[in-house]
């Protein structure tokens, strides 16, 4: 089968790579569609990586099944969670795999066929079109879904998202849709004015200014919630001057320690901070919901590549001129 190979320092190319095997409680799927996670920026980047391939946003058809599968049927269309938890534990009976201690990812899912869990996998319906059911399923809209409900309160009015890549966007998109006034920051000029239009009513440029004060200035003193999606540590201390005091900041961007003070950042302004990781395995039928009444997931998605173009998929997408990515593995996808 044909599997994407990063070799490191910017090089991405096709390779003929056996076809996988599942084990027990395992699937392999027959890949209609996977996308571009900013995640795998790094490895792109730098090193590459030795054997498989950093993709796990992906979905397509079940092609065999390992065993004790007795849920899935070959040929039925599935969505992937990348995250999975042991299946025993009370937080995988409630579908929070991110929270059970042994949790797990599948990846190199930038291919022909992939394995995945069993467990992992969701049917997607029939109305649900295979760019949508990819989304839905992984980082693209999963994250943004699993912020919202973290920050649910009516009184919310106001949103600024620092950094919006593809998971800023979503929350751009799902937080407009919920009818909330969003800014959204970025360096790159392409994002911002995507970003203006997906439904942020400010686009903020950082290099143009005092970001915090037009924040502030735009939200009559400070938003309510301020989530930082760009993994920056200067990013984190903006979100915190940029929120209101009994404001909520929710961090989404992975990034290493910040220096941040007890007394002035929570303390003296009633600051609440909340982390969001990946999306909990029981939220994907909240997302199908949202699409069917007319959340617009595909405006997050700006590029469509042929696999054998994965290069210049990588390419693009690491220069910031793209929303959300995807490589097109079966044509109707």
């Amino acid at each position: 089968m044909r599997s994407v190979k990063l070799d490191g320092r910017c090089t991405v190319r096709l390779i003929e790579a056996p076809d996988p095997a599942c084990g027990a409680g395992e699937v392999v799927i027959a890949t209609a569609v996977s996308a571009l996670c900013g995640s795998e920026l790094g490895t792109y980047r730098g090193a590459g990586q030795e054997s498989g391939n950093t993709g796990h946003e992906a979905a397509g058809l079940v092609a065999a099944l390992g065993d004790g599968v007795t849920d899935l049927r070959i040929g039925q269309r599935v969505g992937v969670s990348a995250v999975v938890g042991c299946g025993r534990c009370p937080y995988c009976r409630k579908g929070q795999y991110t929270w059970c201690s042994q949790h797990r990812g599948y990846g190199s899912m930038h291919a022909e066929r992939f394995v995945a869990a069993a467990r992992g996998c969701h049917a997607l319906p029939d109305d649900i079109p295979w760019d949508v059911g990819v989304l839905i399923s992984g980082d693209g809209l999963g994250v943004p879904f699993h912020t919202s409900r973290k920050i649910s309160h009516a009184e919310i009015r106001t949103v600024a998202i620092f950094g919006v890549g593809p998971i800023g966007l979503g929350s751009v998109l799902l937080q407009s849709h919920l009818g909330r006034r969003v800014a959204a920051v970025d360096v790159h000029p392409y994002r911002v004015a995507r970003a203006k239009e997906i439904g942020a009513e400010e686009a903020i440029d950082p290099n143009a200014g005092d970001v915090v004060e037009r924040i502030r200035a735009w939200s009559d003193g400070g938003v309510d919630v301020a989530i930082e999606a760009a993994g920056r540590p200067e990013t984190v201390k903006q979100c915190f001057a940029a929120v209101r005091p009994g404001g909520t900041v929710v961090f989404n961007g992975e990034q290493p320690s910040v220096a941040l003070s007890p007394s002035s950042d929570f303390i003296h302004r009633d600051i609440t901070a909340v982390g969001s990781w990946y999306y909990h395995f029981h939220e994907f039928a909240g997302m199908v919901d949202l699409y069917r009444r007319g959340l617009a997931v595909r405006k997050l998605i700006s590029h469509r590549f042929a696999l054998e173009d994965a290069d210049a998929a990588y390419r693009e997408f690491s220069s910031g001129r793209t929303a959300k990515v995807l490589l097109q593995i079966r044509p109707e996808a």
